[in-house]
């Protein structure tokens, strides 16, 4: 079969692989029909790249048919249609019992002290092979992927591998009250997502922020106050005389390790890149490599007593931030990642209407064959001719 593999930093390529096969009772194969290219993909093409390996297979956003289950899997068949969640979770033990899905004790990484296993994720997320392929082994295939109906064009399903539910969960861990205002730090596909989901939630007042024309303009397409940071000295600023002089009731960073903004640390994420793996991979695990524009700005934006909701992605572990000004504001601060099968029984609802409450028909910037993934990824990372979510077709 043919899959997009990591080969270097900012180095992917299309290249025949092996057919994947049932290893386990609870596996099931899937033949691919999009699969899309997530903005923490990019930190495979670039500062992660110290725990990837050549012919490692990306991507973690999938949907597709059914083409054959172990013995073990029941609740879906040869044929059927389904959205594969990009963790793995088994759906059983003490951390799924609470819905902590991303945390499954099952698939847990403990040999670099991670959580749950994710599709095409570097060796710290268990080393599974990814889903920009023609076909995608799914272990605990008995509870992770989810049925979908027949009809609709994928677009309307697709999301809801990561995309939608990592915003759902972003805006309810944001815990806006009623009445009150949000920022979204961050407008590429999850900012977006969630701008719309606060929207759909109810969320009367919703800011977006960011430094790309493109962008700004989509998230105004669908009803969202938007600050351009390139035209402003001070974004925190601008959103306190937005809100009353406060500041925004909650603040997600949508952004993580890929902000703008931060030169030396792109030099070093560039730097830690180069080196041995024995000397990199220590080094992106302990030195704080991170981009740290966008939290600064939300940290400083979000009101007294307000909420930080992360989901953007960081890396490094002895980041500096600024914890003083956390604790003497009084933020809450919730991350994480999303738990994907946690949110679906309140997402697939809306997602079967035909109102499209969550503008996916305006989503989507770019669709492209599997074979242009170099290209895409590219494009993606550079921002380039307005390339906000781009999908696959194998």
């Amino acid at each position: 079969m043919r899959a997009v593999t990591w080969q270097g930093f900012e180095d992917v390529r299309v290249e025949a692989v092996p057919d994947p096969t049932i290893e386990e009772p609870t596996d099931a194969l899937i033949e691919i029909t999009s699969t899309a290219i997530c903005g923490s993909d990019l930190h495979l093409y670039r500062p992660l790249a110290p725990f990837m390996e050549a012919g490692d297979i990306l991507g973690h956003e999938p949907m597709g048919r059914v083409v054959a289950v172990g013995a073990d899997v029941t609740g879906i068949a040869p044929g059927d249609r389904v959205v594969v969640p990009f963790n793995i979770s088994c759906g059983s033990c003490f951390m799924c019992d609470r819905q902590l899905y991303a945390q499954c004790e099952t698939t847990q990484v403990r040999e670099h002290h991670k959580g749950a296993a994710l599709f095409g994720y570097t060796k710290l997320y268990g080393h599974v092979p990814g889903a920009q392929a023609d076909l995608l082994r799914v272990p605990q295939a008995h509870f992770g992927p989810v049925k979908v109906p027949d009809g609709p064009p994928d677009e309307r399903f697709l999301f809801l591998s990561d995309v939608i539910p990592t915003a759902w969960q972003a805006v309810a861990h944001a815990d806006v009250p009623e009445g009150g205002s949000l920022a979204v730090v961050g407008l590429g596909p999850i900012g977006q997502m969630a701008c719309r989901v606060a929207r759909h939630r109810g969320v009367e007042q919703v800011v977006g922020v960011d430094l790309v024309r493109e962008r700004l303009d989509m998230a105004e397409r669908h009803g969202v106050e938007t600050v351009d940071a390139r035209e402003v000295d001070d974004v925190a600023e601008v959103l306190r005389a937005l809100t009353g002089g406060r500041g925004p009731d909650a603040v997600i960073d949508a952004v993580g390790m890929e902000a703008h903004g931060a030169p030396l640390a792109g030099a070093m994420q560039r730097a830690a890149a180069a080196l041995p793996k024995a000397v990199s991979e220590p080094m992106a695990k302990k030195a704080g490599i991170d981009r740290l524009a966008a939290l600064r700005t939300a940290i400083d934006a979000v009101r007294r007593g307000g909420t930080l909701s992360i989901s953007g992605v960081y890396g490094g572990a002895a980041d500096p931030i600024p914890m003083l000004d956390l604790f003497d504001k009084g933020i809450q601060v919730r991350m994480g990642q999303a738990h994907v099968k946690r949110w679906v029984p309140e997402i697939l609802p809306v997602l079967e209407q035909d109102d499209d409450a969550l503008g996916l028909s305006d989503f989507v910037t770019h669709r492209l064959p599997l074979t242009a993934a170099p290209e895409a990824y590219a494009m993606f990372q550079a921002k380039r001719d307005g390339a906000i979510k781009v999908v696959l077709t194998p």
